[in-house]
């Protein structure tokens, strides 16, 4: 059953918050500006502070992510956990008109990582909509890897199911009821299985493998936490457009900001988590776009609130997106932009299956809705007061003799140096987070590389703000969105 459109009034809840914020703000520009004037200064000290506060997360990120890629996690595995080699990985690998390269690079990764083989199953998961391309593939890989893993397993999610949006969450959850089946021929437990969701051109760390069973192993409740590894898009961010880059480091610094505080993480992009939690809520599901997250709040209502994200610091490297162009490559981002923002389908959802249900604690009702429908808000009329609205009052206003007027250029001024030193350390910080320079790329990118973060201000509302505003009010409006696949290429 398609679950948009159920409850409209809750679908137009969040676009409404930022239409109206937006419209107030530029009508009091006009009639009060005074009143704006204040209401931005006292916005723009807000945002401030909470630059300098994410700073200070992602530098406690980082700090864990550089011990991380030093610890030998495979030793630590074998030396601190008796039965470590009990446990099973399942990895799923959805896949939809890629080329065999991103899919065998992928493999090679899966294969040369420092946890057995032999103690993986894969599944390569493709479409029917792209039949042809997929077996061939498939072939491929499957004659060069077949003998690598425990299992390979060669799954085609059938077209025009019942009940489905064509895209990665209807695979996986054709695909997982199909590896159900043949754990269950295996005979291994549920609770000693730990499954892996990847775009098929994640390239994980050496080491993740190692990594995520020891934490499963020796954390508590193991099976009542996903587990979200770092993001980043290495693996063609060299060969990048200036603004693919800003908003692929952008969105690894987000969630370094977020893995400091596992109270607010919610699962996002490639991760892994419990098989047996899988079973428990049925996959996932089928209709809608955002199932990446979605599956994280399936368990959290599953299991009554009593569900969590373990942070795992070390990466994975997936895919910037890419065009046959430039500008080919700007519509592309803008277009992953929207779908990741899409993420606001979420908010009916913990409306109606959270907020009704009294028998999870209010503390977590609260602060699950609370982070959602704050980070969306943001995401859509930040850059807009800061970067747009902020001045405007300002300029209407420029002939009063009110000294707030004339103050308020000053005083907006040094809160933007301030914030602006936020800038200046994502710059910085992006050149740890960067692979070696490939030999094809000249060295003179180093210096645009550092000098591309001027492009922020614009990147954050051409490529920020108004995909939010976009996916939002799409959504209000009943114009939903279906499953967009990125553009993968190298």
């Amino acid at each position: 059953m398609n679950p948009y459109g159920k409850n409209r009034i809750l679908e137009i809840i969040p676009a409404s918050l930022v239409w109206i914020t937006v419209a107030t703000a530029l009508i009091l520009s006009f009639t009060a500006p005074i009143i704006a004037i204040g209401f931005i200064i006292v916005f723009d000290l807000y945002w401030m502070y909470r630059v300098l506060y994410f700073v200070v997360f992602v530098i406690e990120a980082w700090k864990e992510h550089r011990m991380a890629e030093k610890a030998d996690w495979i030793i630590l595995l074998q030396s601190e956990v008796v039965d470590w080699q009990k446990y099973w990985h399942v990895i799923f690998l959805p896949t939809y008109k890629e080329p065999v390269e991103i899919i065998d690079a992928t493999m090679k990764q899966l294969k040369n990582t420092t946890y057995p083989p032999k103690r993986m199953i894969v599944v390569l998961a493709g479409e029917e909509r792209d039949s042809e391309q997929f077996q061939k593939n498939a072939a491929l890989i499957k004659a060069k890897y077949g003998d690598t893993f425990a299992h390979l397993l060669i799954t085609e999610h059938p077209k025009d199911l019942p009940d489905e949006m064509p895209g990665k969450g209807s695979n996986l959850n054709y695909t997982g009821k199909v590896v159900k089946e043949f754990i269950d021929k295996l005979g291994i437990a549920y609770e000693d299985v730990i499954a892996s969701s990847f775009d098929v051109d994640t390239v994980v760390h050496k080491q993740y493998f190692a990594h995520l069973t020891y934490l499963y192993a020796t954390v508590e409740d193991p099976t009542r936490a996903s587990y979200q590894p770092v993001i980043v898009f290495n693996n063609n961010i060299w060969e990048s457009p200036a603004p693919v880059r800003i908003s692929a480091f952008g969105t690894t610094f987000w969630l370094f900001g977020e893995l400091a505080r596992p109270e607010r993480l919610w699962t996002f992009s490639s991760h892994s988590m419990p098989f047996k939690m899988l079973v428990d809520v049925g996959f996932w599901q089928k209709d809608i776009v955002s199932e990446d997250s979605r599956i994280y709040l399936q368990a959290a209502k599953k299991y009554k609130g009593d569900y969590r994200v373990v942070p795992l610091y070390l990466p994975v490297s997936m895919d910037a997106v890419t065009g046959g162009n430039y500008w080919e490559s700007m519509k592309a981002l803008y277009k992953q932009q929207r779908r990741w923002a899409w993420g606001v389908e979420h908010f009916p959802y913990l409306v109606e299956e959270f907020w009704k249900d009294k028998s999870i604690s209010l503390k977590i009702r609260v602060r699950l809705l609370w982070n959602h429908i704050e980070g969306m808000f943001t995401w859509a009329t930040a850059p807009i007061l800061i970067f747009i609205l902020g001045w405007l009052p300002i300029q209407i206003a420029k002939s009063s003799t009110d000294a707030i007027v004339h103050n308020a250029p000053f005083t907006l001024e040094w809160i933007m140096r301030v914030a602006a030193l936020g800038i200046l350390f994502s710059g910085l910080l992006s050149f740890s987070l960067l692979p070696p320079r490939p030999k094809h790329v000249k060295k003179y990118t180093w210096l645009i590389l550092f000098l591309q973060w001027a492009l922020l201000p614009i990147t954050f509302i051409v490529f920020g703000a108004f995909p939010a505003i976009d996916a939002q009010t799409r959504m209000a409006l009943g114009k939903y969105l279906g499953f967009n696949v990125t553009k993968k290429g190298r």
